[in-house]
């Protein structure tokens, strides 16, 4: 009777629920999929050569961040107020900030503190000012753009409510992706002219990367990198994790339900250790979307059909391929399993510090439990820190990842499971810095996985030889891409 109800309730979910694999994940997810790979790693010797080097941090590549500010002094009058509605996540937003900059210096306007959506996957409203330190941005671009908190009574009306409910003169909703600075100049400036205000939404990559002035892509790279800082408490939390994965605390010294400790208790006067911190991008939206099979049998099959179905309509192209045509064109996400035996064979040993900056991981711990046998001294924000201490950013979405983001950029490597906005963003930036960033080889990795028969020598050969030249070494910007991941030569130098 036992087994029949299990049956009967697999069953039950598979057909009524909304696809909720995350329950079906958590019983069939197997722990190891790779399983010879994983003894292999779980057993490996790493010399002190092969640690020292792939800790070396990065040569100087012959280039530097540009500091010259060319851009033309602001005008004496404003032709108006932009306002612009972002949605997406924290780094899609964090995009449209710059371009918001841009545009408003386009349009010789007065941009307004950009509005964030409310997330409509994370359920997350933290706006602007509760993510970003407002007075340094504004201070940061005094020279280039004016920029105000909100806009004067005379156009209080002016509110997402008020373009939500029926057609506005003020909104600019057509706004091509990508579009051209003679585009806004031929298209918003007669509203501003007008009304004295526009609204554009949506706004998400609606400024083209190429064809543009240098002044204004040197603009954008410094609202970039230099004029969005996190707000003090985010940065404050983000230095105690950094202190805390250098200096782990004795067990005298743990983590415990006191407020925040200053950062100074914990550091001794000299060294530290290292630590990389792990973007794992594999949540349950992206295992679904991707239509690649994760080794969770029939059920977790069944179930992402089904979530693919009620959030997409089934119209996902993956669908339409096989597991293995994905996997070889590297088009499914890595599994916590596979970023550990990536990391392994790149010669990260069971010592090494990791830090998981991640959501939740689809398939819960059980998948999460893969890395944690190969990295055991892997860490995350609930480990390091309290509750009390991680009060302010409890169920924050944006202001979680903004955590993640800030110890990411202090880490001594980086590494992105999966390609992303996460992922795009940290590589620019890292780059701009000239800090090592592993970007793992997705085609390759696929074709390795694929092979049941390669042992754990082999695939440690391919590892390495497949991912010399993808550690942060410099790689110019082509037409089309974006500079936030590809700042050279728009935001760089040559020294």
């Amino acid at each position: 009777m036992a087994g029949l109800f299990v049956v009967l309730l697999t069953v039950y979910f598979i057909t009524f629920s909304h696809a909720s694999p995350t329950i079906l994940s958590d019983l069939n997810a197997p722990k190891f999929r790779h399983s010879r790979l994983a003894k292999s790693a779980i057993q490996r010797q790493t010399s002190n050569e092969e640690v020292s080097q792939l800790w070396t941090p990065l040569e100087h590549q012959g280039w530097k961040p540009c500091s010259e500010s060319d851009a033309a002094s602001i005008p004496e009058k404003s032709e108006g107020y932009v306002q612009v509605f972002l949605d997406g996540g924290l780094n899609q937003q964090r995009m449209g900030i710059c371009d918001a900059v841009v545009v408003a210096k386009i349009l010789n306007a007065t941009l307004v503190i950009p509005q964030l959506e409310v997330n409509p996957v994370w359920q997350d409203s933290s706006s602007f000012e509760d993510i970003f330190d407002v007075d340094h941005f504004i201070n940061a671009l005094k020279d280039d753009v004016a920029i105000v908190k909100e806009l004067p009574d005379e156009f209080s009306w002016s509110t997402r409510e008020y373009y939500g409910v029926a057609i506005r003169p003020t909104r600019i909703k057509t706004a091509p992706v990508h579009a051209s600075a003679n585009w806004y100049l031929e298209n918003v400036s007669p509203v501003l002219q007008s009304y004295g205000i526009a609204a554009i939404a949506p706004f998400s990559h609606r400024l083209t990367f190429d064809n543009m002035p240098k002044y204004l892509q040197h603009l954008r790279c410094k609202v970039n990198f230099q004029a969005l800082a996190f707000v003090p408490h985010i940065r404050q939390l983000g230095d105690a994790l950094i202190t805390r994965l250098r200096f782990p605390p004795s067990e005298d010294n743990m983590v415990s339900n006191n407020y925040l400790r200053e950062v100074t208790d914990l550091k001794p006067k000299q060294g530290g250790g290292k630590f990389a911190v792990l973007h794992l991008r594999f949540d349950k939206d992206m295992a679904a979307h991707s239509a690649c099979d994760f080794g969770g049998g029939k059920a977790e099959n069944l179930a992402l059909a089904k979530y693919r179905q009620v959030i997409w309509g089934g119209r996902v192209i993956n669908s339409q391929f096989t597991d293995e045509e994905l996997r070889s064109q590297g088009r499914c996400p890595l599994t916590p399993e596979e970023v550990g035996l990536l990391l392994a064979a790149l010669g990260f040993d069971n010592n090494t510090r990791l830090y998981l900056a991640s959501h939740k991981v689809y398939g819960g711990e059980r998948r999460v439990s893969a890395l944690r046998s190969l990295f055991p001294l892997m860490e995350d924000k609930k480990s390091l820190a309290s509750s009390e201490e991680r009060a302010l950013i409890k169920g924050k979405a944006s202001l979680l990842a903004a955590v993640d983001y800030y110890v990411g950029m202090h880490s001594d490597i980086f590494v992105s499971a999966s390609p992303g906005n996460m992922h795009n963003a940290m590589v620019g930036h890292r780059t701009y810095n000239n800090m090592k960033t592993i970007r793992p080889n997705m085609a390759l990795l696929g074709q390795l996985f694929l092979n049941k028969t390669l042992t754990w020598p082999e695939f440690q050969e391919s590892v390495i030889e497949g991912h010399q030249n993808r550690q942060g070494q410099i790689r110019l910007r082509k037409p089309k891409q974006s500079l936030y991941t590809y700042p050279a030569p728009d935001c760089m130098c040559q020294a």
